[in-house]
C-alpha cells in the first residue's frame, strides 16, 4: 500500500532525475496525502518529459462523482487490465510519482502503531510506477488525477504489510512512460529489499496537519510508546493526533 509519502530534493535534482527541460515549481513536503495535489512525470504531448501537478485519487472518465477519487488512491498490479477504472489508463496515461520516502505503521508489542519511513539505502530520488486520467465535469471542469500502483510486498516490508508501492528502477522510466510499450508487466515485480532500508519515525506524522522535515528524522520506539503510554494534561486547544492511516485493500 502507499498512503503517505514525501518529497524534498530540490527542483534542480528533480529535472536531473527525471529528464525535465526546467527545474519543477516543487516545494518540500514531509507528509503528502491522499486527495491533496502531487507532482507527476508524464509525457507531454510534444514528445518530451513534463512535471505537472494532479489530485492523488484517480477519477475514471466515465465516473458521474469525482468523490470516487478517494477510493483510488492506490490500485492493484495484478488486475489493472481487467479494471474498468484503470485499463485504460495503463494504455495511454502512465505517469511516475517522485518521491524520497513513504510510511507504513507497523504493528507494536503493545498494539500500537509505529510509523515507519522507507526510502533507498543510498537516500536516492525515487519513483512510483501511477496512472493518469483526466476528468471532465457536465460544466467543462477539468480534473486531472492519479493512482499510485502496488504490488506485493517484499522480504524487507513484509513485516508490515503484505502490499506496496511499485518502485520504478531509473533505467526503466523510459520504458514505463512510453505507451507504445505494452509489455510492462516486469517492472511489477517487488523492488529488491536489499536496496531498501527504513526506520521510526514520529507519531506526528499520523496527522496531516503536520508536515514539517522533523518528520522524517529517526526516532526510537520506545520515544512513542512513552508518548502514548503516559497521558498528560493539556489545554483545550492542545493539537490531538489523528489516527494513522488505515492500510487496507482497496482492489
Amino acid at each position: 500500500m502507499c498512503g503517505r509519502y514525501e518529497l524534498h530534493t530540490h527542483p534542480a535534482a528533480i529535472a536531473l532525475a527525471f529528464g525535465l527541460n526546467a527545474p519543477p515549481a516543487t516545494l518540500p513536503r514531509f507528509n503528502i496525502a491522499p486527495m491533496q495535489d502531487v507532482p507527476v512525470v508524464r509525457m507531454a504531448p510534444t514528445g518530451e518529459r513534463e512535471l505537472a501537478f494532479v489530485r492523488w485519487g484517480l477519477v475514471p472518465r466515465w465516473a458521474k462523482d469525482p468523490s470516487i477519487g478517494s477510493k483510488m488512491i492506490n490500485a492493484r498490479s495484478e488486475t489493472l487490465a481487467e479494471k474498468p477504472s484503470f485499463r485504460t489508463a495503463l494504455k495511454r496515461h502512465r505517469c511516475l510519482v517522485p518521491a524520497d520516502g513513504f510510511y507504513e505503521w507497523k504493528v507494536t508489542a503493545a498494539g500500537g502503531k509505529q510509523p515507519i519511513h522507507i526510502g533507498m539505502k543510498d537516500r536516492a530520488l525515487f519513483a512510483f510506477a501511477g496512472l493518469t486520467e483526466r476528468w471532465l465535469s457536465p460544466q467543462g471542469e477539468v480534473l486531472d488525477t492519479c493512482t499510485i500502483i502496488t504490488t506485493q510486498a517484499n522480504a524487507l516490508l513484509a513485516t508490515m504489510h503484505d502490499r506496496m508501492p511499485v518502485i520504478v528502477a531509473p533505467a526503466q522510466y523510459g520504458r514505463w512512460l512510453d505507451v507504445a510499450v505494452t509489455d510492462v508487466g516486469d517492472l511489477f515485480a517487488p523492488f529488491p529489499a536489499d536496496a531498501m532500508t527504513y526506520y521510526p519515525v514520529s507519531t506526528r506524522v499520523n496527522s496531516v496537519r503536520h508536515d514539517d522535515a522533523t518528520l522524517i528524522d529517526p526516532v526510537l520506539e520506545a520515544e512513542n510508546e512513552a508518548q502514548h503510554a503516559a497521558p498528560t494534561l493539556a489545554p483545550a486547544h492542545a493539537p490531538t493526533h489523528e489516527p494513522p492511516p488505515e492500510q487496507t485493500e482497496l482492489f
